[in-house]
C-alpha cells in the first residue's frame, strides 16, 4: 500500500500540472504541437547534422533550417492542391442564376409547403413562406449594403490571418529551439526531479517516448497508406481532384470515427459540385458509386489492418481501452480531444504503471517499517 507521503506528493504534482495547463492552456498547446512537429522532423535534422561535406560537419542550426524548409513543402503542396478546387467552386457559385434555380424548384417547394400547411396548423405558416425565405437569403442579398458586407468579410479575414500568423510564429519559435537544443525539455524536467526518484522517472520518460514515437510513426504510415490507396483508386476511376480528395480524407481520418465520415462527405461534395462531363442524374449517381467504392476499400483496409497495428501494438493498449479513452477525450475537448486521447492515455497509463513498479522495487518508496525488515 502506498505511503501517505507518497500519495500526497503525487496529488500535489497532479494539481500543479493541472493548474499550469489550466492557466497557460494556449502556451501548453503551442508546446505540445511544437513537440509533435519536432518529433516528426527530428530524424531529418539529426541526419543532416551528422552529414559531412569534405570532412566539414554541417552546423546544427543549418540542419534545423533545412528541416524547416522541407517541412514548408507540406503547406505549399496543400496550396497547390486546394487552390484550383476553390477557384472551380467560386466559378460554379458565380455561374448560378438563383432566379432560374428558384423558378425550376418552385413546384417542388409548393408541394412541400402544402404538406406542411395541411399537417402543421401554425399561425406563422402561410402559402409561399419557404420560397420567400429562400429568396430573402439568396436574392435579397443583392439589396443589402454590399460595401459593408465586403468590409466585414475582409475584417474577419484580417483578424483570422493575424491569429494564424501568431500561432505560426509561436510554434515555429518553440520548434526551432526544441530541435536546436536537442533534448532540452527532457533535461529541464529531469533537472527538477529529486535524485531519490531519478531512476523511476527516467524509466518512465524512456517508455513514454518509445511508445509515443511508435504511435507517431504509425500514424504517418497510416496517413501515407490511406492517401496512396484513395489517390490511386480515384485517379484510376477518373475522378477530378483525386489527389485533393485523398489528401483531405487521409488527414481528417486522424479524427477517430468522425474523420472517415467527414472525408467521404467532402469527396462526394467535390464530385457533385465540380464541373464535369456528367449531365444526367444517373451520371452523378455513377460518380458517387465510384467514390463510395474507393472509400469503402480504404476503410476496410484501415479498420482491419492499419488501426489494430497502430493503436493496439504501438501503444500496447487493449481495443476497449482505446475506445473508452477516445470517447472520454471527445467528451472533454471534442475533435481535438479525440485526436489527443490515445497519446494522453498512454502517458497516464505508463506513468501510473512505472510509479507502481517503482513503489514495489525501489528503496526510496518503501515505508520506514519496510526499510528495517
Amino acid at each position: 500500500m502506498f505511503s501517505q507521503r507518497f500519495v500526497l506528493n503525487i496529488f500535489l504534482v497532479i494539481v500543479f500540472i493541472g493548474l499550469i495547463v489550466w492557466f497557460f492552456s494556449e502556451l501548453v498547446l503551442y508546446v505540445i504541437i511544437s513537440a509533435v512537429i519536432a518529433t516528426i522532423i527530428r530524424p531529418i535534422t539529426d541526419y543532416v547534422d551528422n552529414f559531412e561535406i569534405f570532412r566539414i560537419k554541417i552546423p546544427r542550426i543549418l540542419a534545423v533550417i533545412i528541416s524547416f524548409l522541407i517541412l514548408a513543402t507540406v503547406p505549399l503542396m496543400f496550396i497547390l492542391l486546394f487552390v484550383p478546387l476553390i477557384v472551380d467552386q467560386i466559378h460554379v457559385l458565380q455561374s448560378i442564376d438563383y432566379e432560374v434555380l428558384s423558378a425550376e424548384i418552385r413546384d417542388d417547394i409548393t408541394l412541400v409547403e402544402n404538406y406542411i400547411i395541411d399537417h402543421f396548423r401554425a399561425e406563422d405558416i402561410h402559402p409561399g413562406f419557404i420560397r420567400e425565405n429562400l429568396e430573402n437569403q439568396f436574392l435579397g442579398a443583392n439589396s443589402k449594403d454590399t460595401g459593408s458586407r465586403i468590409r466585414e468579410f475582409f475584417g474577419y479575414m484580417l483578424g483570422f490571418a493575424g491569429k494564424i500568423f501568431v500561432y505560426f510564429l509561436s510554434v515555429s519559435f518553440i520548434t526551432f529551439f526544441l530541435l536546436y537544443e536537442k533534448g532540452i525539455i527532457r533535461r529541464s524536467m529531469l533537472a527538477m526531479i529529486p535524485n531519490a526518484y531519478f531512476e523511476v522517472v527516467v524509466t518512465t520518460f524512456y517508455k513514454i517516448e518509445k511508445l509515443l514515437s511508435n504511435y507517431l510513426i504509425g500514424l504517418l504510415l497510416q496517413v501515407g497508406i490511406l492517401f496512396t490507396i484513395m489517390a490511386l483508386g480515384l485517379a484510376i476511376l477518373e475522378i477530378r481532384y483525386a489527389l485533393t480528395i485523398a489528401v483531405f480524407a487521409a488527414l481528417i481520418n486522424l479524427i477517430p470515427y468522425l474523420g472517415p465520415a467527414l472525408g467521404y462527405i467532402f469527396g462526394i461534395i467535390v464530385v457533385i459540385s465540380t464541373p464535369s462531363a456528367a449531365v444526367a442524374l444517373s451520371d452523378y449517381i455513377f460518380l458517387m458509386i465510384k467514390v463510395t467504392s474507393v472509400f469503402a476499400v480504404a476503410q476496410m483496409i484501415d479498420n482491419a489492418l492499419l488501426q489494430p497495428i497502430i493503436f493496439s501494438k504501438s501503444v500496447k493498449a487493449h481495443p476497449l481501452e482505446i475506445f473508452i479513452s477516445i470517447f472520454a477525450g471527445a467528451a472533454i475537448a471534442g475533435a481535438l480531444g479525440m485526436i489527443t486521447a490515445i497519446p494522453v492515455y498512454t502517458i497516464l497509463k505508463v506513468s501510473w504503471l512505472e510509479l507502481n513498479v517503482g513503489y514495489r522495487q525501489y528503496y526510496i518508496f518503501r515505508t520506514h517499517k519496510e526499510k528495517h525488515l
